[in-house]
């Protein structure tokens, strides 16, 4: 089943090491202004308040992943918002969105297209045409993804990895801005398909989606009770932003300097996951420039054109959590990637500024 709308309608809870960390610019480095991402920024908090309350961490990341042109999952139970975010996203940049729900029967042809025979009669003639499929949108909302079978899952791996969909040995390019968003329970397990290590590796963060406080659910319940009834989203107006502004700011993302000694801390930190103690998968190098690029981000809602290591920290659990795995024993001790991670951060020296 899928749904389709058209265009128009931290901090890091992480220990912290023990080694002496600079974030303050120097002189000598002035802080060059991100105009393009701190509007962005201000203009997503305020449009995204009026359908969504709190949240905040999550915006971010979802702003992250469409400044490094990456793919996101979201994690959560049901009812905290995770398909209202990804639609509200779409009114706010202007670009069409497609929904698919994500059930056991759903075939790759479902989400990709397929080729149809037209027949003509009258003229006793037949010719083929291409029925696109959800992919071709911009944003692809794919709810309870681990629902999918293994086929379909698999399905999305060109779509995402390459921007591009081959059907009949024809490819078919998708949009520029083609961004996945997948959810997944992680409290129901019975009839779903767990991602396979290299699908996972194609979602450039995890994001765990949280209950909201009280204060932030009660004004769920205000906004709900202002809407008279009517879906929120058509009851509230969100102003999309200017043309061109998330083009500027990714450029602006893109030119966020990285100091030799951060890389070497970037490549420190993903090279311990694969000698750590209670991991049997560590890292990619997928997962290194995973890292870079959305440490950049950070660097970047922060209005700084430098980066820190406390950007690489925050960057570091949303990015990895779904990269490594844990040896059976540390799950049973209650260990989780987060913890481990954090233990990761601790390990590892912080480069001085």
């Amino acid at each position: 089943m899928t749904e389709e709308v058209q265009p128009g309608s931290h901090e890091s809870t992480a220990p912290t090491a023990t080694h002496e960390v600079r974030n303050e610019a120097t002189p000598e480095r002035a802080d060059a202004p991100l105009h393009a991402t701190r509007q962005l920024l201000n203009h997503a908090r305020t449009e995204m308040g009026r359908v969504i309350s709190g949240q905040t961490e999550v915006i971010d990341e979802v702003l992250m992943t469409l400044l490094c042109q990456g793919h996101l999952l979201l994690e959560g139970v049901p009812g905290i918002a995770k398909t209202l975010i990804v639609k509200a996203v779409g009114r706010l940049l202007g670009l069409s969105f497609h929904r698919v729900q994500g059930t056991p029967d759903l075939m790759p042809a479902d989400i990709l297209g397929t080729t149809i025979l037209n027949l003509n009669q009258a003229q006793g003639s037949s010719s083929f045409s291409f029925h696109a499929g959800a992919v071709f949108t911009d944003l692809l909302l794919v709810d309870e993804i681990n629902r999918m079978p293994p086929r379909t899952q698999a399905a999305l791996l060109e779509c995402m990895e390459e921007r591009q969909v081959t059907i009949d040995g024809v490819r078919r390019p998708l949009p520029q801005n083609f961004t996945v968003f997948a959810t997944q329970n992680p409290v129901d397990f019975e009839g779903t398909y767990p991602l396979p290590e290299a699908q996972l590796d194609r979602f450039l963060l995890k994001t765990r989606v949280p209950y909201p406080s009280e204060s932030d659910e009660r004004h769920i319940l205000e906004l709900h009770l202002a809407a008279s009834g009517a879906l929120l989203l058509d009851a509230v107006h969100i102003t999309p932003i200017a043309d061109g502004l998330l083009d500027a700011a990714r450029q602006e993302v893109r030119t966020i300097r990285i100091e030799p000694e951060l890389l070497t801390y970037i490549l420190a930190l993903v090279r311990r996951t694969r000698d750590w103690p209670t991991l049997t998968l560590g890292a990619s190098p997928r997962a290194a420039l995973s890292l870079m690029r959305v440490a950049q981000a950070v660097a970047a809602l922060e209005d700084r054109s430098y980066l820190v290591p406390d950007d690489v920290k925050r960057a570091l659990q949303p990015v990895l959590r779904h990269r490594v795995r844990l040896k059976p024993e540390a799950e049973l001790e209650g260990f989780d990637p987060d913890r481990i991670l954090g233990d990761i951060i601790s390990a590892v020296p912080v480069p001085r500024a």
